[in-house]
């Protein structure tokens, strides 16, 4: 059986790879395959920036907001992994809104 940190660790590729699907699916393939811009490039960076402060950050900031509770570091990370996942698709709306492109079809 996988140990807690193995779990988080898991959840974290996971929620990164539906942050990138849901990303992708919002780029119509017009013409050749699409490709990372350079605001993907930040857009992505950010998303592994937030996860990593996540991993340190979830378990203390669970103590501070529920003392007392049975709130473990484990379901304080995968708590987090999961906002984090909504934010981006508010960042996400928020870019695209702007007319900046994370994906850009690119002939072949």
């Amino acid at each position: 059986m996988p140990t807690p940190a193995a779990l988080v660790a898991l959840t974290g590729i996971f929620i990164l790879g539906m942050i990138w699907l849901r990303t992708r699916m919002q780029y119509p393939r017009e013409v050749g395959r699409l490709r990372l811009q350079r605001a993907g490039w930040i857009y992505f960076g950010g998303v592994l920036l937030v996860l990593a402060t996540g991993w340190v950050a979830a378990p203390p900031v669970g103590r501070l907001l529920t003392p007392g509770a049975a709130s473990t570091a484990t379901l304080m990370r995968e708590i987090w992994f999961l906002a984090t996942y909504y934010l981006f698709i508010l960042v996400h709306r928020i870019v695209k809104s702007r007319g900046t492109s994370i994906f850009r079809a690119r002939p072949r």
